[in-house]
């Protein structure tokens, strides 16, 4: 096993563009360009945004438009979906509206995909899905965005994506089980996992892809990308109070109550039960928080034991200064800039 450091990998970030309480969509859709911005300079290596609707904390909905924002205010960081949710679109929206952004920013995009309807059952009826739109027909769904972007040589389809047609959108699928795991590994596709949430079955997948991966004109080797919560303060007490915002987003997502962004609390304890406090710290058990020193051994423990070709890293941070301060920190930590 090659000793990996968090050095010697790329470091991306996945933004959820948190819409913080006594706060709008409009200063969170800013706010995810400032981040973008400054995380070009710092020399992260990609941006990528979330679809997830019916979220009164979660301001990236429309992921294709806000990417198209992000790309227009950066010059060089690839911008991309983490992901789009295949099956609430029809391949050839998806095609043509990754067609356009490629052809606005050539070079620069990445289309994620998953599987998973990204809202509730009542939410996923109202995005116009019909029957059999629960993901089971995933793969068939990406065969022909495929090849919307790449018809078959001497056939002359009837139905083509313009902008699209032709165009290099590289497609990564994003999975929090086995299923993306080895529909990629089948294809030859880079795979992202959705270990910043539900860790558990992480190591397995990652097996899976690894072991069952075919070269393609795409890969030709397996490439993972790794998702980990990273809050880097100062202090540990200082990340660890920050990293209250996300815990209190997770207990109202166990409760079944969505809000904003809370603002971080001094004792977690008063507000959670045991039962629910086990549940979270399962649940965001891939995360590194703390002082520079203590997020750089964890992360360093993380690639090792995964052994990520990248790590794309989520901080849901209720201040946006200290938001700033957390990525300025961990690129620093990881020496970004000097690689």
């Amino acid at each position: 096993m090659h000793n990996k450091r968090i050095s010697e990998i790329p470091l991306s970030i996945l933004d959820l563009s948190p819409i913080i309480e006594g706060n709008t969509a409009a200063s969170s859709l800013q706010n995810t360009l400032d981040l973008a911005q400054h995380a070009e300079k710092w020399g992260y290596h990609r941006f990528w945004l979330a679809e997830h609707h019916n979220m009164p904390g979660i301001a990236s909905s429309a992921t294709s438009i806000v990417i198209g924002y992000v790309a227009a205010g950066t010059k060089t960081i690839r911008v991309g979906s983490g992901g789009i949710m295949l099956p609430n679109h029809a391949p050839l929206i998806v095609a043509e509206q990754f067609g356009t952004l490629e052809s606005l920013f050539p070079g620069r995009i990445d289309l994620g995909l998953g599987r998973a309807p990204g809202s509730d059952p009542l939410t996923s009826q109202a995005l116009r899905r019909g029957p059999g739109s629960d993901g089971q027909d995933f793969p068939e769904r990406l065969r022909e965005l495929r090849a919307y972007f790449n018809p078959v040589e001497g056939s002359s389809p009837r139905i083509r994506a313009i902008p699209g047609e032709g165009l290099n959108v590289p497609i990564w699928l994003l999975g929090s089980s086995g299923f993306s795991a080895q529909l990629s590994a089948a294809l030859g596709l880079p795979f992202a996992f959705a270990s910043h949430f539900a860790p558990d079955y992480l190591l397995p997948a990652l097996e899976l892809y690894r072991n069952n991966f075919r070269p393609s004109e795409v890969l030709e080797e397996p490439y993972a990308m790794v998702a980990v919560n990273v809050i880097v303060a100062d202090t540990d007490e200082e990340a660890q109070r920050l990293a209250t915002s996300q815990q209190q987003q997770f207990l109202n997502l166990i409760r079944r109550q969505t809000g904003p962004l809370r603002p971080p609390v001094d004792d977690i304890e008063r507000i959670w039960s045991p039962e629910e406090k086990a549940l979270i710290q399962r649940q965001l058990g891939f995360s590194a928080i703390g002082s520079p020193s203590t997020v750089r051994a964890k992360l360093e423990e993380i690639v090792q034991v995964t052994q990520a070709d990248e790590l794309i890293v989520a901080a849901q941070i209720y201040d946006h200064s200290a938001r700033l301060r957390s990525y300025e920190l961990l690129a620093k930590l990881a020496r970004l800039n000097e690689s």
